[in-house]
Order: C-alpha cells, then structure tokens, then sequence
C-alpha cells in the first residue's frame, strides 16, 4: 500500500468527528499492544477530549510537540516515544510538569506505540523503512525488526544513498560486508546491539538508527555492513503511516509535525 500523506492544511472540506475511546481501541487491537509488554507503556497515557476531529502526530513527547498540537487544534496526539518509561524515575518535574500542563490546557488525549508500531508488518517503522529500499520482507528479525532480501543485489554505495535518500539524512556506514548486498535486516532506533544476531543469520547489511560503539570492530570481524540513519530519522515513517491509516479510517484531518532531531 502506498501512503498519501495528508496533512490539516490539506483543505479537507468536512473533517469528521470520532470518539476518542472508539479511536484507541481500534488503534491498540490494530497494533496488537498486549503483545509487547515493555519499559514502554502503550496506548493512552494522557486523556482529554471525548471527540477528536483531528490528529497530529511526532515521534517524540515534547512540550513543543503538545503546544504545536494545541495551536492546529488537534484533540489527539499519537507518538512513538510517550511520556512515560518504566526505567525512569516516578517524579513529576519540571520537564514533565510542562508536558503535562500543554495537553491539559489544551484537553488534548495523548497516545504512544511503541514497539508495536516498530513491529507491525504494514504500518511499522521498519516495515515503511524496508518498501522505500526496496527490501522485500521474508520475515521477523530480532523481534520487532524484520529480514528481508533485495530483487536484485547492489553495492553499498548504492545502498547507503537509498537510505540518505529515505531518511533525509547522512547515514553512518561501516563498509565491512560483501561487494554484494542480497540480505538486509532493519530494526530501526537504538538496535546497534543486534548487529551480531544479524550476521549469525547470515545477513550482509544490518540497518539500524543508533550505533553503538562495539559496532565497529564487531563488523569488520564478522564481515557484515553496519548502516545507521539516525533514531528519530529512522523512526518517522511508522507514526505518519498510522495517522494516516486512523485518519481515513475514521473522517479525521491530521498532520504530521516534524521536530528534527539529530540523534
């Protein structure tokens, strides 16, 4: 399926209005979110307004993010990064505090996905990742990424341009795998970790956001390529794919709010 991004300045001539809680269960049985229990509580995790008219979406919880929200009129906010991890303090503080304040002031539902939204075979981040390279899924990898092969093999040249390309930015590359690219595994934001699993199942190219620093040597040793695009370049798509699947679904006008980040 090819996504139309569509945005509230689109012109849409007569948004419609959905129920809130109709919105997030559809949205979290979609997802499959009891699947993936984690650090990362999914679903809802602020409540506001009963109908939604309209949704913006961003990948990470920001006070920026709520106030744009806010100014475009937006009653939902879906992310990939929520305001709340299980391996972070239980304070309210400053930061928080703010965030908070910018969803209640404007009685804006806030909901974030995600590993389910890495993982989901459609609308996921590295299933969105994979159909712009043109790596074609043959299956789950690590998880929540996915394996796949390419219809005809390329360079890694050629390869990290597809990536620059989908991502909008440079991406690092450590050039140490075969002249010939036929097998990629995607898991996109901070996977570094799995670039060992990858070349044990025989992948030539592990394409994450985030490197970690063993990720050198453990490449040139292993023969594999290690690419990484950045955590919140790689971690745009799935957010905006959901958007707007929920927005045609249910009559809504959305947008996407883009606040680069280069980490």
């Amino acid at each position: 399926m090819r996504w139309r991004w569509r945005s509230l300045d689109d012109n849409l001539e007569s948004p419609g209005v959905a129920h809130r809680d109709e919105i997030l269960a559809y949205t979290d049985e979609l997802l499959s979110v009891a699947a993936f229990p984690e650090f990362g509580p999914a679903g809802a995790q602020v409540l506001g307004a009963d109908e939604v008219g309209s949704l913006v979406c961003g990948v990470s919880s920001s006070r920026e993010l709520f106030e744009r929200a806010a100014s475009l009129g937006a009653k939902l906010v879906l992310v990939h990064h929520g305001l709340f991890w299980r391996n972070e303090p239980l304070v309210v503080d400053r930061r928080l505090r703010g965030r908070l304040q910018a969803l209640f002031d404007a009685d804006i539902t806030l909901a974030a996905y995600h590993l389910p939204l890495d993982a989901h075979p459609e609308l996921g981040n590295n299933a969105q990742l994979a159909r712009r390279l043109r790596v074609e899924p043959e299956g789950s990898f690590g998880g929540i990424g996915l394996g796949g092969s390419l219809p005809e093999p390329v360079g890694i040249d050629a390869f990290a341009e597809r990536v620059r390309a989908a991502v909008d930015r440079e991406p690092l590359v450590l050039p140490y795998g075969p002249a010939e690219i036929r097998r990629v595994a995607i898991s996109t934001g901070a996977a570094g970790h799995d670039l060992v699993q990858a070349a044990r199942e025989g992948f030539d190219l592990f394409l994450t956001g985030e490197a970690e620093e063993p990720n050198l040597h453990s490449a040139k040793e292993l023969g594999i390529h290690f690419v990484a695009g950045g955590h919140y370049a790689t971690e745009r798509l799935g957010v905006q794919a959901l958007g707007e699947h929920l927005a045609e679904r249910f009559g809504l006008a959305w947008t996407f709010v883009e606040l680069p980040n280069p980490v």
